[in-house]
């Protein structure tokens, strides 16, 4: 039987959980005070995802480079892939918050998203 052990980040206790597996299979989930902490540790073992910031390149606009996040969790596996996708992206100003900057990333089908308004005109 494998046994991992995960600080849980679904509230602020923190709790300490193990999960039992066994043949790729949860067995068993202790240490949770709270249902958010079995759902997390599911999660993490089966399928960990993360939400994914980074920036990219903007061209006349009043700032040089632009915040983005993904839109929904990546899959862990696709992190740098995302963020490989996302290093020849560049946008023009104007841009909104919420603009779509890369629609699929790393072929996810998830979208990374403005966390900025540009105006147009700058001088950069």
């Amino acid at each position: 039987m494998e046994k991992r052990e995960l600080i849980c980040i679904g509230c602020p206790l923190g709790c300490m959980i193990t999960v039992n597996m066994q043949d790729g299979k949860v067995v068993k989930v202790t240490g949770n005070t709270c249902p958010r902490g079995e759902k997390y540790a599911l999660k993490e073992v089966t399928c960990p995802t993360r939400i994914v910031t980074s920036s990219v390149g903007v061209s006349g606009g009043d700032i040089r480079v632009l915040s983005v996040k993904a839109r929904e969790a990546v899959p862990k596996d696709k992190i740098f892939d995302c963020a490989n996708a996302l290093k020849s992206i560049k946008v023009a100003a104007p841009v909104r918050i919420g603009d779509i900057v890369l629609k699929d990333a790393a072929g996810t089908g998830i979208p990374f998203v403005a966390t900025k308004n540009v105006k147009s005109g700058g001088t950069l």
